[in-house]
């Protein structure tokens, strides 16, 4: 059944604007987006789909297919630490930002896992946006909304990310990826070669960005960057470079993960293009370890599926998202690829492809 349909079965009222917008699964590049770095993020299959109508009323009144009942929130109200938070903070937004006077009535479907690293939050924020622009005829600049979908997570939710979620669920599609300079918004959209396949695992470990961990790296890069008085840590000159070693132990550790990936992540891009698959691979491989041992975001559940995916064939396998929990990404070729998940999973029973 399409969102429309749904949307007149809850509200009784057809859609003013409806969206889709996929979920994304970060090949390479972690926490290197808020650090000033290339990340190299790919659409997935799983999708969110919302529909909008304006209401005449002060509330928004919001109900998603995953639950039975709607929820009703005050327009303008502040963050509750409820599921409802983000779409709240997208509607605000589309308030401030002259799309919408009033209340809503917003109906949302979406088959991306939550806290599984595949920006499930990104997405919904996007679709959202794009909703209501739709209602009032608008088709903003995808960059545009990637911009104020950020906003919403950084201001409203309070999580610190950087802008490659939602520009990765706003500019890739199925079978492509999206080399992003997270500084200058430079962008190449790549084709992924057809022989590739790229298969998300979900560990079974679960994972919030509001947890505190997240928020604890940024704040740890960030107290680098100040020290060594960079304007992007992933962009360190020579001096700056020299001058990691006077840091913490700790802050070392941090920054020399999101300086590797950065580089990490440029150099993969090149590997897609060149249909590298092998150099590709050692990429993915050397990126996981360096986000499980110096990030220290890892998991020993997610490092053993890693370890699992590589003895069973993936030429490259790593932790994706913003670590602790969630997803790892493997390459494989795509003809072996179902046999080799089936194979995976019978090892990790709690585990489950995306």
């Amino acid at each position: 059944m399409s969102i429309a349909s749904l949307f007149q079965d809850a509200f009784g009222v057809e859609p003013a604007g409806t969206a889709t917008v996929p979920g994304r699964v970060n090949l390479i590049g972690e926490h290197t987006d808020y650090n000033g770095g290339n990340v190299l993020p790919a659409a997935i299959e799983r999708q969110v789909h919302v529909g909008f109508a304006p209401d005449a009323g002060d509330q928004f009144i919001i109900k998603s297919t995953r639950f039975d009942a709607v929820v009703q929130r005050p327009v303008g109200d502040p963050k509750r630490d409820d599921w409802t938070d983000y779409a709240v903070g997208a509607l605000n937004k589309a308030r401030a930002l002259g799309w919408l006077e009033d209340g809503a009535r917003l109906l949302i479907e979406s088959d991306i896992p939550d806290g599984a690293g595949v920006s499930s939050s990104a997405a919904l924020i996007t679709a959202i946006l794009r909703a209501v622009a739709a209602a009032i005829g608008e088709a903003p600049d995808p960059v545009e909304i990637a911009k104020q979908a950020r906003s919403v997570e950084n201001d409203y939710i309070g999580m610190p990310c950087g802008i490659m979620d939602q520009m990765a669920v706003g500019l890739a599609d199925k079978g492509k990826a999206l080399a992003l300079d997270t500084v200058s918004l430079d962008f190449d959209v790549i084709d992924i070669p057809s022989d590739w396949a790229f298969v998300v695992l979900h560990s079974g470990i679960r994972r919030e960005l509001s947890d505190g961990r997240y928020k604890e790296r940024f704040e740890e890069c960030e107290a680098a960057r100040q020290s060594l008085r960079a304007d992007h840590l992933c962009r360190l000159n020579a001096a700056q470079d020299a001058a990691i070693k006077t840091l913490p132990a700790e802050q070392q550790r941090r920054v020399r993960h999101v300086v590797s990936d950065h580089k990490r992540a440029i150099e993969a891009a090149i590997a897609m293009r060149n249909t590298d698959f092998d150099t590709f691979g050692d990429l993915m491989n050397d990126s996981h370890a360096s986000y499980a041992e110096m990030f220290e975001a890892s998991h020993p559940g997610i490092d053993a599926l890693v370890a699992t995916a590589t003895r069973l064939g993936a030429r490259g396998a790593r932790l994706t998202g913003g670590g602790f929990g969630g997803c790892i990404v493997a390459l494989v070729e795509a003809d072996k690829a179902d046999a080799w998940t089936k194979a995976v999973l019978a090892e990790h029973p709690k585990a489950w492809r995306v």
